[in-house]
């Protein structure tokens, strides 16, 4: 059922606006704050997504904690990053979940993974928040673990531009042009968010630490959509702030979604109609509605998947050729496959 653009939305669901503000008015302070922030009118209450309980085949291969995922569509590859002493950093799975090879070169504490791919080249970047030789770094892999470039100045945190430094890099999304954005960084002295061109140039840089308009507070994960517009998950402010990917302009932000929770994760579902937004401390990974192009609006849910306590889902990566979606949960201590139903 869509109810997108559904002519006479507000009078069908009429009778039900009212018995929700009766309800309403028989909780009292957070309790009211809760159930408005749940209920939204463009909600969905089939569900939109499955688990896949075969995958992976044999999860005994999750030794650490599962930070992240990448999703190869062109090769069918699964990327999974984990943290742990004497664990391999990156396990490499089969799109049907069939563990495949494990590396484990110069990555330390992995933080954000993404898997870009043409017919013609495919590389795998981490970000690695780590505070030893390796940390502090953006790295670009061969799908098989060859060090290919590094960004930022390794084992040294700071906030310079020339050379190029960073603190606790989260995450990283690389466009088919080869143009790069990073949000830097997951609770250290920086607050910003970058565009490099393909030779790894500034093209601009948004961001300082804060609450207003275009600061940040933990910039945590970030998406490009189809139409220019880069979407950012401003973990410690609770809301997702929107950019101009040519210019870097503020375009807006969403913030009524996540009054319990900021999100942690960001990324948009292959015809983009959807947003999937993962929300760690209260173990929920959300649907939102795509807006049209030209205007921002105000965010609504459309539906969720609860998880169970203590699974804290930290990063998520969609497949963009079959829509199945990927979380990294770093409390399970595994990544979990949920399909599409139609």
């Amino acid at each position: 059922m869509k109810l997108r653009g559904r002519a006479g939305l507000a009078v069908a669901m009429g009778s039900a606006v009212v018995a929700l503000l009766v309800f309403y008015c028989a909780l009292s302070g957070s309790q009211v704050l809760r159930a408005i922030a749940f209920y939204s009118p463009w909600r969905i209450e089939q569900q939109l997504y499955k688990l896949d309980v075969g995958w992976p085949k044999r999860p005994e291969y999750f030794t650490g904690q599962t930070f992240c995922v990448a999703v190869d569509p062109l090769h069918d590859l699964v990327y999974v990053a984990q943290r742990g002493a004497n664990v391999p950093k990156v396990l490499v799975f089969s799109d049907e979940g069939n563990f495949l090879h494990a590396w484990n070169s110069t990555v330390e504490m992995p933080h954000g993974i993404f898997a870009v791919s043409t017919p013609t080249d495919t590389s795998i970047w981490i970000t690695d928040v780590g505070n030893g030789e390796y940390g502090h770094t953006v790295k670009q892999y061969s799908p098989s673990g060859k060090l290919i470039q590094i960004l930022g100045t390794q084992g040294k945190a700071g906030s310079g531009l020339n050379p190029l430094q960073f603190d606790q890099p989260a995450e990283i999304f690389v466009e088919q042009t080869g143009e790069i954005y990073i949000v830097d960084g997951d609770g250290g002295m920086n607050n910003r968010l970058f565009k490099l061109s393909t030779d790894f140039q500034e093209i601009w840089l948004r961001g300082e630490n804060g609450t207003g308009v275009g600061q940040f507070k933990i910039p945590h994960s970030v998406t490009v959509d189809s139409v220019g517009r880069v979407w950012v998950a401003d973990r410690g402010n609770k809301r997702i702030q929107v950019f101009d990917k040519v210019t870097g302009e503020w375009l807006g932000s969403w913030s009524s979604c996540f009054l319990e929770d900021g999100p942690s994760s960001v990324r948009l579902t292959t015809n983009e109609e959807y947003l999937i937004v993962a929300q760690l401390n209260i173990n929920r990974v959300s649907v939102l509605a795509a807006p049209p192009i030209g205007s921002i609006g105000d965010c609504h849910v459309v539906n969720t998947i609860q998880l169970a306590d203590e699974v804290k889902p930290h990063l998520v990566d969609v497949n963009v050729k079959t829509g199945a979606i990927y979380v990294a949960e770093i409390g399970a201590q595994q990544v979990q496959k949920y399909v599409p139903l139609n």
